[in-house]
């Protein structure tokens, strides 16, 4: 009777361990569900704010051809305001495009020596590396872009200005080239072992391996990589308002000063009244930015989500 009732304590004893256990997972499941949802009503929450408020404009006085069409942007201007954001587009393409000349050489060859001849503490050093450029503030960047690139450039172009499409390309191509090489490393790693020693077998050399085996192989993941790329330069602020001069022209030339969709939204949406149609504008062209830096993103997102699946 005494080594039954000891029995009976210790089952008793496991049982409510494994209710605490299931208590617990479930508690761990339930917070992991609301951090996982929670970003998604976050950005429909954005979304719907940005919206409702730049919806007055898009209802009332938004005009298709002038909006997309006219490089004259003069919404403060009490007679005959001008709501055209071409210049502003051409700015931030032209910023975007020359970031992506500079970050796409850079980023693919830093992960092409990562991922294929790099080992052991080298490998890891570079990718902590990789990591501490990603985390620089892009405040830190501009700063870079304002008091280094400007003068660098007026000396060695002999331009009056430094601050320009070639200053801003240049940093953001470097505040946009971490993030690509992370995207591409996994890529190059996705391609099985088994492509690279059956090319080896044929008698291939190391760069032939890479350049007629690897590269085709993760081509998808390498345009994920720079479709990223692509979005987090078209959605910079701080850095590009102060490297690119911050003047509404189409450029011509790299050493021509712009003006950015982003840029243009944080100058000016502190000087505006609320619920004014200069105020309301600004939100229109932050729902032109949110769905297409949406789009890119998400197409990214889905080119590298079907080379893991694959």
């Amino acid at each position: 009777m005494p080594g039954r009732q000891v029995t009976k304590t210790v089952d008793s004893t496991a049982f409510d361990r494994r209710n605490a256990d299931w208590y617990f997972d479930k508690l761990v499941q339930v917070l992991v569900f609301i951090g996982g949802i929670s970003a998604i009503i976050f950005v429909v929450g954005i979304f719907v704010f940005i919206t409702k408020e730049g919806l007055g404009f898009i209802l009332d006085r938004f005009d298709f051809h002038e909006f997309f069409t006219s490089p004259y942007w003069y919404p403060a201007d009490e007679d005959d305001p001008e709501y055209g954001i071409l210049a502003l587009i051409a700015g931030t393409a032209s910023v975007t495009g020359l970031a992506m000349l500079v970050a796409i050489p850079f980023s693919l060859g830093a992960a092409i020596y990562v991922a294929e001849f790099a080992s052991g503490k080298t490998r890891e050093a570079l990718k902590v590396l990789v990591e501490l450029l990603a985390a620089i503030p892009s405040v830190v960047w501009g700063f870079i872009g304002l008091s280094i690139m400007n003068p660098l450039i007026i000396k060695l172009f002999d331009v009056p200005v430094g601050l320009n499409v070639l200053n801003a390309g240049i940093i953001l191509g470097l505040m946009a080239a971490p993030i690509m090489t992370s995207i591409a490393e996994d890529a190059l790693k996705a391609v099985p072992d088994r492509y690279r020693e059956a090319a080896e077998a044929m008698g291939a050399t190391r760069w032939q391996v890479i350049y007629k085996t690897v590269l085709p192989a993760a081509k998808n993941g390498l345009l994920g990589a720079v479709l990223l790329g692509v979005g987090r330069g078209f959605g910079e602020t701080m850095a590009v308002l102060m490297a690119t001069g911050h003047s509404i022209n189409i450029p011509h030339s790299v050493f021509d000063s712009v003006r950015a969709l982003t840029a243009t939204i944080a100058a000016e949406l502190g000087e505006t009244a609320v619920g004014s149609d200069h105020y309301q504008v600004l939100f229109t062209i932050g729902i032109f930015l949110f769905i297409i830096t949406f789009i890119i993103n998400l197409t990214a997102d889905l080119i590298v989500r079907g080379v893991r699946k694959g």
